[in-house]
């Protein structure tokens, strides 16, 4: 189980540094943040001084070299924007993220499971056909359009529910559901794959044989020897969540990181965006090294 945990962490450092590296000069071609932050009429000496003050004056590599040495000791720099530290920046709108990403997951789960378990037990019938045809025409939704549309049907249209906001649970619905609905009809197809071959297996039959309840064969006896390819695709999901986020939170106004980040690419706000990569990116590789040792708790062969 260590030799597991110290090899997904040591591929996951060298990832983040290959992104921190990416980012970092990428994030210098969207332009300089004193055609943004300075009046149009600033003179040379104020956009000098405005560079040197951030230490944008320096030549790349040793821009890149100074911020390396900071972020070892977790300094990630000022958001030339809101004169704050940039993590701190980050973590309050990730907070947010987290929240809608982990509430939006618990019930995709919940929900998926029941359906893709259901829906294999009685393979071939309505409840069958009708949840196959909905996941899949989830699984195909894309997120930005279902987002259009329900703030039209929704908010304009209806007036039931606010477009932007988080001050009631009235305006997380809106957010939440358009998340929901894609890694739903992923998930339901999954399980109701992995289902089908659990429920044909000879303990189930005995299972039967003996009388057990329908639910205690579906729920226990063969939902727990389907359960592996379910975390691999729910552990792909809830990463797709925190990126998936980006667009739904900027429809939406949400004040999520996904937003933030948005916001400071069009500000050229770079110590912004390298912490919000960077936390979202550490987030993802925890969630995977979560994965792989549920992985490992449910298949033994994997913790050697």
């Amino acid at each position: 189980m260590l030799r597991l945990v110290r090899q997904r962490t040591l591929a996951s450092l060298i990832s983040l540094v290959g992104l921190i590296v990416l980012v970092f000069f990428l994030s210098r071609l969207t332009g300089d943040p004193t055609s943004l932050f300075l009046p149009i009429d600033a003179t040379q000496e104020m956009r000098d001084q405005f560079r040197q003050i951030h230490g944008l004056d320096d030549p790349l590599l040793v821009q890149f070299g100074r911020y390396l040495g900071d972020l070892v000791h977790l300094d990630f720099g000022e958001s030339i924007r809101k004169a704050r530290p940039a993590i701190d920046v980050v973590l309050e709108a990730f907070v947010w993220t987290l929240q809608l990403a982990l509430i939006t997951m618990a019930l995709v789960m919940a929900a998926a499971v029941v359906v893709g378990s259901l829906a294999a037990f009685r393979i071939g019938g309505f409840f069958d056909r009708l949840a196959s045809t909905i996941s899949l025409v989830a699984a195909a939704a894309p997120d930005f359009w279902i987002a259009i549309v329900a703030i039209v049907l929704f908010s304009i249209n209806l007036g039931w529910l606010p477009t932007s906001g988080t001050g009631t649970p009235w305006h997380w619905l809106l957010p939440i559901a358009v998340l929901f609905i894609r890694p739903f009809g992923l998930l339901v197809q999954v399980v109701r794959g992995s289902m089908l071959s659990a429920l044909t297996s000879a303990y189930v039959k005995t299972a039967r044989a003996k009388g057990v309840r329908t639910a205690s064969i579906i729920f226990v006896h063969a939902l727990r020897n389907a359960v592996l390819p379910v975390i691999t695709v729910m552990g792909d999901q809830a990463a797709a969540l925190l990126n998936g986020a980006v667009v739904v939170e900027t429809i939406f106004g949400f004040p999520g990181v996904g937003k933030l980040m948005i916001d400071a690419i069009l500000q050229r706000d770079f110590n912004v965006i390298l912490a919000a990569i960077t936390v979202t990116a550490v987030a993802i590789f925890v969630m995977n090294l979560l994965i792989d040792l549920a992985y490992a708790v449910f298949d033994p062969r994997i913790r050697q």
